[in-house]
């Protein structure tokens, strides 16, 4: 009985998250109302209508059996894989700051790159799940699990989003280990994940610029490094409680994409020290609970579902905060359940609504 009990008080931490995370991003709304084309109503309704639509997924998805995506994994994968490639398609794809990462819908825009990782955890989960795999052999564990990574990898590099790759990689490693892939192999994909990203750095002068920005924040001030440094004015004009709600300076004129991945700096600068933490705290609990269930989880495909959908959310929060920190180069990741981003809420509360499904058949299971 306490596992059902456990499992409604998920789906009501995820809705009390998303309704925080709307409650900040109305705030942060706030600092586009002196920008050109702004209209603080529309944004405002236009995120509050995704939230809806995302939790109604969401919902609809945890009735779903997930035993199901076992058979659809790999036309998901490769459905995502060709979606994702559309982006470098002439008029459809869609270039911003230096990245090709945005399918164009008329007066909308769609990330392939957040169902890609989806579709990429739930394929690797069921390739991992196989009852015959041998992860220790290296012809039969490390060289097809490489396979599939540096295919989804390459994808992410070519438009170039490091920080997605990153993420997919965190993910992947996550999910190799809690399989039983030992240590070293876990080392060695790490290091070419690290190289292939170093690589990029090299060749592109987009991802060159903000490695360089973050090696040298205090340098082009008025360009490079101008958002860094806004942030952390902004985190740190907030102190220990903040300037309070809607009281954010930076978010109007001075920081940059204020409703994007610079959220977090606005509610370090309304809620200080203690609403930062708070965010982190979020965060923390998810990760705990989440990987909680993944142990207790016996369907080994519904337990690596589990650690890899976590770790995805988990770990993408943690490279935006860090970001607005100056504890790692700018990557444009949204804060999952705060930023705007119609993709990223939508398959973040899927992802969750999947978790959610595994812990109801697995309640299910131990009566």
């Amino acid at each position: 009985m306490r596992r059902p009990a456990s499992n409604r008080r998920f789906f009501f931490f995820i809705l009390i998250v998303t309704l925080i995370g709307f409650f900040i991003f109305s705030s942060a709304s706030l600092g586009l109302l002196n920008r050109d084309g702004a209209s603080y109503s529309r944004i405002v309704f236009n995120q509050l209508a995704i939230l809806i639509g995302a939790l109604a997924a969401m919902i609809a998805v945890s009735h779903f059996n997930y035993r199901h995506l076992r058979r659809l994994a790999l036309p998901l994968f490769l459905v995502s894989l060709v979606v994702s490639l559309l982006v470098f398609v002439p008029g459809l794809g869609f270039a911003s700051g230096g990245a090709q990462r945005w399918i164009s819908l008329g007066t909308r825009t769609f990330q392939p790159s957040e169902l890609l990782k989806l579709a990429f955890v739930v394929y690797l989960a069921a390739w991992l799940s196989r009852t015959k795999i041998q992860l220790a052999d290296w012809p039969y564990g490390l060289l097809p699990f490489f396979l599939i990574v540096g295919v989804t990898g390459a994808t992410l590099i070519a438009e170039p989003d490091l920080g997605t790759f990153f993420v997919l990689i965190a993910a992947a490693l996550a999910m190799f280990f809690a399989a039983g892939g030992p240590w070293r192999q876990v080392f060695v994909v790490l290091l070419l994940a690290l190289a292939a990203g170093g690589s990029v750095i090299a060749v592109k002068p987009y991802a060159r610029e903000r490695f360089l920005t973050f090696l040298n924040p205090t340098e082009n001030l008025l360009t490079s490094s101008y958002q860094i440094n806004q942030s952390l004015i902004a985190i740190g004009s907030g102190g220990l409680w903040g300037r309070g709600f809607g009281r954010s300076v930076q978010k109007f004129h001075y920081l940059p994409e204020p409703i994007g991945d610079s959220i977090f700096a606005v509610a370090s600068e309304e809620f200080g020290l203690i609403g930062g933490l708070f965010i982190i705290g979020i965060f923390v609990a998810f990760v705990v609970w989440g990987l909680g269930l993944a142990r207790r989880t016996a369907d080994r495909f519904g337990s690596e579902l589990i650690v890899g959908i976590v770790v995805l959310i988990s770990t993408g929060a943690l490279i935006n905060i860090a970001s607005m920190l100056g504890l790692l180069p700018l990557t444009g990741i949204p804060l999952a359940f705060i930023s705007h981003g119609g993709s990223s809420l939508l398959f973040s509360l899927v992802g969750c609504g999947i978790i959610l499904n595994i812990s109801r058949h697995h309640a299910k299971s131990l009566r």
